[in-house]
């Protein structure tokens, strides 16, 4: 067994840069205890991949307690393809990617590159005329909302309510949480689970081209269908995940690009690298640091043992800087292929939404490119303090 993890979750300084400080712990071991977490963590490519592969390492939900606080933010959960192991993962899953399976990606390929167009094109507007803009305010953080309304059917007039609510629900991820916090994560949860109830009904009644409506009808090979409370907590995390990742890649991506310059005139000169530079920007700055997962049975991972019941979590963000998979794995390369960080998961948990994001990081890099192609940092960004989901809260650019 290795000593303890040489880092602190809530250090600013950490928080601003843990990389560092993640070749450190991964020099001594691949896998160390982490006293704050409670929990060790795997810091090398391949300790954190066999974390997220082993089949004896699963999802498997505890309640936010105590349970009379928290009813919508468990059923929620409970009821998460995220949160459930086989059988039951493999008979959500399998609804859920029929459904998704039907088109939507393609058929909203369209509009993602027109809302991306149109955002940017408002961001060079607002820089132009202030002399700087928030790229989150007015690309980032809109976007994948807009995306995901578009994909579940929200109407127009909803949509404001949806980035609030995932942003409130998200914390009860991060280590230690407060008291107010949890309340209003399970406040959002509440208010989320009733409007959807909505949604469902309506959908129900009077279906449409898009995912909820298909996610309604969807059967599977026994003709049984997702309950209520399935459907509600598969859209819930389809927002969460959708949302919160693909803001913090365009987010922390962006910036990359802005501190290394070189790498953001290749994109100008031969946008064509725009898919290669997405798979370059979710490994070099992972939008989720931290993926957990419990031992059904004994479990070795790069030689540390884990019992049964215990958890162990993969430090994405420390397999993307791995010396051992990527060379030079510090340096901002948007050519860089092959490329197989761990951004979206691996094994059965993959990410479904993964084509959605990559469409989605496309279009913003591309509107950027093409739109602001002398894109600058207009003053110092501004990060989250969270660890687990790694974002900033302030990017100020200028044309």
């Amino acid at each position: 067994m290795t000593g303890a993890a040489p880092f602190d979750v809530h250090d600013p300084a950490f928080i601003a840069d843990p990389y560092p400080h993640f070749a450190a712990a991964r020099a001594r071991a691949e896998v160390h205890w982490h006293p704050q977490l409670e929990l060790p963590v795997a810091v090398s490519h391949a300790a954190a991949s066999a974390v997220l592969r082993h089949r004896s390492l699963g999802r498997i939900w505890s309640d936010a307690r105590p349970l009379e606080a928290f009813p919508s933010f468990n059923l929620l959960h409970r009821n998460s393809l995220l949160e459930r192991e086989p059988p039951t993962h493999t008979r959500l899953r399998g609804l859920v990617a029929t459904a998704f399976g039907r088109g939507h990606v393609r058929r909203l390929r369209p509009r993602v590159h027109e809302l991306a167009a149109g955002m940017v094109a408002g961001l060079a507007d607002r820089a132009a005329g202030d002399g700087a803009a928030d790229l989150l305010d007015h690309l980032a953080a809109p976007l994948p909302v807009e995306v995901i309304a578009e994909l579940l059917g929200v109407p127009p007039a909803d949509r404001p309510l949806l980035q609030p609510w995932s942003n409130a629900i998200v914390k009860m991820y991060e280590p230690a949480p407060g008291p107010e916090l949890r309340r209003r994560a399970e406040r959002a949860a509440t208010e989320f689970v009733g409007y959807l109830r909505e949604l469902v009904d309506l959908r129900r009644r009077a279906p449409g081209e898009d995912l909820i409506s298909d996610l309604v009808a969807v059967r599977d090979a026994d003709g049984a269908r997702l309950s209520e409370d399935e459907l509600v907590g598969t859209v819930v995390l389809l927002l969460m995940a959708g949302h919160e990742a693909t803001v913090n890649v365009i987010g922390n991506g962006t910036l990359a690009l802005l501190r290394h310059p070189e790498a953001w005139q290749k994109l100008v000169a031969d946008p064509g690298l725009v898919p290669t530079a997405v798979e370059e920007l979710i490994r070099y700055d992972s939008p989720l640091q931290l993926f957990e997962r419990t031992a059904t049975t004994d479990v070795e991972i790069a030689g540390y043992r884990v019992r049964a019941g215990e958890k162990i979590a993969a430090l994405l963000g420390a397999a993307g800087r791995d010396p051992a998979v990527f060379a030079e794995p510090d340096r901002l390369d948007v050519t860089r292929s092959p490329n197989p960080h761990l951004g979206f998961g691996a094994g059965i948990h993959y990410c479904l939404g993964a084509p959605l994001a990559r469409l989605e990081i496309e279009a913003a890099l591309h509107a950027l490119v093409h739109r602001m192609p002398g894109l600058a940092l207009a003053g110092e960004p501004v990060r989250r303090r969270e660890f687990v989901i790694r974002g900033l809260a302030a990017l100020p650019v200028t044309a």
